[in-house]
């Protein structure tokens, strides 16, 4: 017997390089581990140029920290909404998978219970019968 794939299986198969790209990357900046890398990117960044006798290539205020900064909002931004869209969208497929199942084991329990009726009503006319034949034979 051959497994029908899953609602996930069947989404994960459709989607293009790009839109797995953006999934990993807005896993990815959604971490701890990203934040902890980019603090400590952050703090030698500011005190190599604080320190550094011999060459600052980023001063204080930091501008150039500034920039990469904007820069990388102005990409991860975009891409965090794309993922975002994206979960939207399997939230919508999930729920109307769960819609047929549900309607499917509606379905499921009202022929079963036509059959446990049709079977209560057949026991009663077995009874009933029996009964008429013990009163013909007293």
């Amino acid at each position: 017997m051959e497994l029908k794939p899953t609602w996930h299986q069947l989404h994960k198969e459709s989607l293009g390089f790009g839109q797995r790209l953006a999934d990993s990357v807005a896993n990815g900046m959604g971490s701890w581990s990203f934040i902890i890398i980019q603090s400590i990117i952050v703090l030698l960044w500011m005190a190599l140029n604080v320190v550094g006798f011999v060459m600052h290539w980023d001063p204080y205020p930091f501008i150039l920290l500034n920039l990469v900064f904007s820069t990388q909002a102005a990409y991860a931004a975009p891409i965090i909404m794309m993922a975002q869209n994206r979960q939207s969208e399997r939230d919508r497929i999930q729920a109307q998978a769960d819609y047929q199942t549900n309607l499917d084991a509606k379905k499921e329990i009202e022929a079963l219970q036509l059959k446990l009726n049709a079977l209560e009503t057949e026991k009663l006319d077995k009874i009933i019968t029996m009964l008429a034949e013990l009163k013909l034979k007293s």
